[in-house]
């Protein structure tokens, strides 16, 4: 069974000022999702778009979240790509997940929001520490958002500590990062298509 997946990179930059590590951690993903006949697309680089603060799904004129909502959901899986500063998932990622949390009150006569059975996960990238930390903010929003969460659902890569080396500079992927990306990929397509052929009651 064919499955779609969608990226987005929650970088601070957009995309016309320079190149970006996560984009680089996302194409790793691609790789191995194709090994499991799902189809990742271009991510959609959110510091591009006027996506504006706020918790509804449509904060009204000139906002670009309505039109990337509809490609999000469109998909089978999410991959939610952030870079991290400050230890932390980037402010552009949270304001992904405010807007999201309109989803609560989207819900069907099931009582399930529009993310119920699609399945999201991680590309995470920067120097230092932090990805760990930036996981479990980003999985405990998704879930509370309606996302289901795989096993092993989160490809990352930090630097040096101190250092100046971005994983977008990185001569080749590091054995550990290819191995978690094809383990990403292979349980995120599998619970996909389970969910595509179950799906949750409510």
């Amino acid at each position: 069974m064919p499955l779609t997946a969608c990226a987005i990179n929650c970088s601070l930059a957009a995309s016309d000022a320079r190149e970006s590590s996560t984009d680089a951690m996302i194409a790793v993903l691609r790789e191995a999702f194709e090994k499991h006949d799902v189809t990742l697309g271009k991510p959609i680089r959110i510091a591009d778009h006027n996506v504006r603060p706020g918790v509804t799904s449509d904060e009204g004129e000139g906002d670009d979240w309505p039109t990337i909502r509809k490609q999000i959901l469109a998909a089978d899986i999410l991959v939610f790509g952030t870079p991290i500063w400050l230890g932390q998932a980037s402010s552009v990622a949270k304001r992904v997940l405010e807007r999201m949390d309109a989803f609560l009150s989207e819900t069907d006569d099931q009582g399930r929001m529009p993310s119920y059975g699609k399945v999201a996960v991680a590309a995470i990238v920067g120097n230092e520490d932090g990805a760990h930390w930036a996981s479990s903010q980003l999985f405990q929003s998704l879930n509370d958002t309606g996302w289901t969460i795989p096993a092993v659902a989160a490809c990352y890569w930090v630097g040096e500590a101190m250092g100046s080396t971005d994983f977008k500079d990185l001569d080749e992927v590091p054995e550990k990062v290819a191995k978690t990306a094809a383990m990403v990929a292979g349980n995120a397509a599998h619970l996909a298509r389970l969910l595509k052929d179950a799906p949750y009651p409510g």
